[in-house]
């Protein structure tokens, strides 16, 4: 029996996309555990990635060189569109196939997918047990009745490592350049490049993703053992040897003692490698030890949820923060000399244009090395889109408009020519600050000890 696992994330950039930066040029870790998962268990399974495609007839003709007998596909809500044209062609060409949609979309929304007849099933929550389960039930002509199949919390520890060769192998087959195993995205991580995810969930209880998030991983965070995160770090040095990476989890630092066993495990095996987490502003501020103590051992830079500058507003997200504590976040990362990602939203319900500029005045102080705005979306499964909508609130008539990037208002009452302005001054430096971050610029790449040894691998390389 083959299997076909399908990736749409096509809504932001389109066909022929793949390594055209974050969104396109990074694996899918929900589709390579899926796949690992079942190759464990005897599956064989190959990917379409419609990011190195040129078109709808390009997957017409890639699905049916595989004529696979059962096709799993992930979703967001922004991939709704795109994964249910995948299943129309899919269904034209082989109706036999037997299509499964997975992911956070359907975790929130199943019936939107299920009201759709050509998709055989709908798996909600995390698949790998379900998924594989159901590919058993199909092998042995037993295959379920109900078409909403829930999905079980896998131990994560018992998983196999992400198939990242799920990925590979499919992007070779298209020419890709593979210097990197997934796209570097900022200078202070060169590559070869890989992410990683250490957990599942997030303790918190922020409106914007809550409780959207316990239905995907349940409640609090399941967090791999530090020496299988080694593990698999080893396993990634010895096959990609790679220069840097990323942890993709919600917030690593939010068990701090966990942080602390890893950084004694990551230098006794030899790590020198930068990586990028993300973290909270409240508990960098609260465990600066633990920043401290991760920054000296290979932390380069921190991914900060700031959201906005406002204090009613940060209360409105439960966001647990404040203006003050955001601040502070950002002085123990140039305290530390990390790179700091500032994440923040513009344009949130019931904000007012003073909340905006309180924003805008928080970023000029912060002076990140990194902008990344949204507009705020309301997504499915959340408190607050459920506050949107029972407001009706919404400007959302599709779901390409799901996605987070601020090139659309998404939200009523908010003056389009004032938010364009705001997302831009948010983004303008002071001279002072553009000079200053100049100077860290020149600091950290030529007192950046990591700098010599990556040289000295090149010329290893070269000399072998």
């Amino acid at each position: 029996m083959r299997t076909t696992l399908v990736y749409a994330g096509i809504a932001g950039k389109g066909f022929n996309s793949l390594k055209q930066g974050m969104d396109s040029g990074w694996i899918s870790h929900g589709l390579a555990s899926l796949s690992a998962y079942a190759r464990a268990h005897g599956f064989a399974v190959d990917l379409i990635d419609l990011r190195a495609l040129s078109g709808w007839d390009h997957f017409r003709q890639e699905f049916l060189a595989r004529q696979p007998d059962v096709v799993g596909l992930t979703m967001m809500s922004v991939d709704f569109n795109p994964v249910m044209k995948a299943v129309e062609v899919i269904k034209e060409a082989k109706p036999d196939t037997i299509t499964v949609v997975g992911g956070p979309h359907p975790s929130f929304e199943p019936q939107s997918v299920l009201d759709n007849p050509r998709v055989d099933y709908v798996v909600v929550a995390e698949g790998e047990i379900t998924f594989t389960n159901l590919l058993r039930a199909v092998a042995e002509k037993r295959p379920p009745e109900d078409r909403l199949l829930i999905g079980i919390h896998p131990n994560l520890d018992r998983l196999p490592y992400a198939d990242r060769d799920l990925f590979l192998d499919e992007w070779r087959k298209f020419g890709y350049d593979l210097e990197s195993p997934e796209v570097p995205f900022v200078e202070e991580l060169p590559p070869p490049f890989v992410t990683i995810i250490a957990g599942r969930g997030c303790m918190y209880n922020c409106s914007f993703c809550k409780p959207a998030e316990d239905f995907l991983f349940g409640k609090g965070t399941r967090r791999r053992s530090v020496p299988n995160i080694i593990g698999e770090l080893k396993e990634l040095r010895e096959r990609y040897h790679f220069n840097s990476f990323m942890f993709h989890d919600d917030c690593l630092l939010e068990d701090y003692q966990w942080c602390k066993e890893f950084v004694e495990a990551y230098r006794a095996e030899g790590f020198w490698q930068p990586y990028f987490c993300q973290a909270r502003a409240d508990l960098m501020v609260r465990h600066e030890e633990t920043v401290a103590l991760m920054a000296a051992n290979g932390l380069k830079g921190l991914f900060i949820g700031f959201e906005s500058g406002s204090d009613r507003v940060l209360k409105f997200l439960r966001k647990g923060t404040t203006r003050r504590i955001n601040l502070e976040a950002a002085k123990i990362c140039r305290k530390y000399g990390l790179t700091i990602w500032a994440n923040y939203m513009l344009g949130m319900p019931t904000e007012t244009q003073e909340e905006v500029l309180e924003t805008v005045s928080m970023l000029k102080e912060i002076d990140p090395d990194y902008y990344s705005p949204a507009f705020y979306t309301p997504h499915p499964g959340t408190d607050l889109y459920d506050y949107t909508m029972e407001h009706g609130l919404s400007l959302i008539e599709d779901y390409d408009s799901y996605r987070r990037n601020p090139t659309e208002l998404k939200i009523k009452g908010h003056d389009w020519k004032f938010m364009q302005w705001a997302l831009a001054e948010s983004q303008r430096r002071k001279p002072i600050n553009q000079w200053k971050r100049i100077a860290r610029r020149l600091w950290n790449k030529y007192t950046d000890p990591q700098r010599y040894r990556r040289k000295l691998r090149r010329l290893l390389g070269m000399a072998t």
